[in-house]
């Protein structure tokens, strides 16, 4: 039985910116005495934030972060200061709120960085650690006080769909770990910008610790259930989309609109799903590369808001793990304790190891990432692989998953789920052919709706444990509109802005 809990999870598995922009004028005619000054060019313009009290954004594939930059001691106006950091003339400067936008010279005759259409607006950029200057994998973007929101991929990139109704609002930026920042949408309207997260640190005199046994913190957060997390069914419009990657070729993507009915979070009562749009893509020269079915999909979005499906590790009393408590960090401004779990040493079978981040006020429980142990990863194959060749030989390399919860009013409601299944594929009796495969999957929340929500009938509802790339379905191109071919270099998560927006906009017809 110690399995029972630990397999189910895995086997399913603005302000007005009217007011807030300020004639540039007076910074430009404002003189700012300087020493000499010699560095890159990220760490010159950090000397002038510390000067002005103003944050600087740009677009790093644009204004060169790394180059070399010198500046000679003297009177410069802050425009001639950013000038000679750069190294180039014509630039303008935007100041909105306690940002100022650096652009170059606008050339009409180029095509626009910032896409608009009618009705929204389509926005672009990146996100990077401030110190280390490295990407911010799966960083949190949203307009605030909505559940509009996207996710950046591996490489730090984003894209969000702004209706033009909440042109006016802002975004916030956030990562674990991180200083959650906003900015206004006027600024990142003007061109594609990198957004730097500056990294969390709290000093121990500032921390009052509440509690740091880990198991207290854990028969707390459970609780406080009840005052954290709905007590009454609501519903969820979700963008979902699962992929497979071979040696690191893009293979094939399945993507899907649902609406889950959510019942409340205590009830054995399960979610109901509804098929709202779906499409496949795959690629014809590749198909025979897909050697096996892999549990993941839809199931396991819905096992992975652990909070309601309640994880073997999530249970106490529990002698299969051991936990500690390994720190303070903050998720979207609040702070939250992490706790570390692992199985103890006298257990062999394939659980899991991972961190819990829950909040040092309330005791809800934020966010979780987690994985197999490594050390027994290998020796979970039969709980991944559906069915497979018999002329191959699968073993499971890395199987990792992410969660996270967004709090709506006084409740916290499963915002983002991922999951990541990294398998090494050999064909028996044959000296060479292994592969590696990498299977994700994640969900994102568009819409929450707690209004008049009632159960589906069963003749809307689609299969949670069928996988969904065999899901039939009639293919809708006004839906979908432009993108209907995705390069593989786009991210995974980067059309849930734009498949938000189209949410809304089908939720209002």
């Amino acid at each position: 039985m110690r399995l029972a809990g630990h397999r189910l999870i895995l086997t399913a598995i603005i302000l007005l910116m009217t007011n807030c922009i300020m004639v540039m004028a007076q910074h430009n005619n404002q003189i700012l005495h300087i020493a000499k000054s010699k560095g890159k060019v990220y760490e010159l313009l950090e000397m002038l934030t510390r000067k002005t009290n103003k944050m600087f954004i740009y677009d790093s594939n644009v204004i060169n972060n790394e180059k070399k930059a010198k500046i000679s001691r003297g009177d410069y106006t802050l425009k001639q200061a950013v000038e000679t950091i750069i190294g180039e003339n014509g630039i303008e400067l935007k100041e909105i709120g306690d940002h100022i936008l650096i652009n170059r010279h606008i050339d009409r005759n180029k095509p626009e960085a910032v896409k608009i259409h009618a009705g929204y607006t389509v926005l672009e950029g990146n996100i990077i650690d401030m110190a280390t200057r490295k990407p911010l994998a799966n960083a949190s973007v949203s307009i605030k006080g909505t559940s509009i929101g996207s996710v950046a991929n591996s490489n730090g990139d984003y894209r969000l769909s702004i209706p033009d109704s909440l042109s006016h609002q802002t975004i916030r930026f956030s990562h674990i770990g991180f200083q959650t920042k906003e900015v206004a949408i006027e600024v990142l309207k003007q061109q594609k910008c990198t957004i730097e997260l500056q990294e969390y640190i709290t000093t121990l005199q500032e921390i009052v610790i509440r509690m740091t046994n880990p198991l207290q913190l854990l028969k707390e957060m459970r609780r406080r259930m009840k005052l954290n997390y709905p007590q009454t069914p609501y519903r969820e419009t979700t963008f979902y989309r699962e992929g497979v990657d071979n040696n690191d070729r893009f293979v094939r993507l399945s993507e899907g609109v649902f609406n889950i009915y959510k019942p409340q979070y205590l009830s054995h009562e399960t979610e109901q799903v509804k098929l709202l749009k779906k499409r496949n893509i795959s690629l014809e020269n590749n198909k025979d590369s897909i050697v096996a079915k892999i549990k993941a999909g839809i199931e396991a979005c819905m096992m992975l808001d652990i909070i309601k499906s309640s994880p073997d590790f999530m249970e106490l009393p529990n002698n299969d793990y051991n936990y500690f408590s390994t720190g303070v960090t903050t998720i979207d401004n609040q702070t939250a304790n992490t706790i570390y779990f692992e199985q103890k040493h006298n257990i062999t079978d394939p659980l899991s190891c991972g961190e819990l981040y829950v909040d040092a006020d309330n005791y809800a429980l934020l966010g979780a990432k987690f994985e197999i142990n490594p050390r027994y990863v290998e020796s979970a194959t039969d709980i991944f692989v559906q069915r497979k060749s018999k002329y191959i030989s699968i073993t499971p390399q890395k199987i990792s998953y992410n969660v996270s919860y967004k709090q709506i009013g006084d409740r916290y409601y499963v915002n983002y789920v991922r999951g990541d299944l990294n398998f090494k594929v050999k064909k028996k009796h044959k000296l060479f052919g292994t592969s590696h495969i990498h299977i994700w999957f994640e969900m994102a929340t568009c819409n929450i709706d707690t209004v008049n929500v009632a159960k589906y009938n069963k003749d809307e509802l689609i299969s949670k444990t069928n996988i969904f790339n065999d899901t039939n379905y009639v293919y809708d191109a006004d839906f979908w509109e432009n993108m209907n071919v995705i390069p593989m270099e786009n991210n995974i998560s980067e059309s849930i802005g734009k498949i938000a927006l189209k949410v809304e906009e089908m939720l209002g017809q």
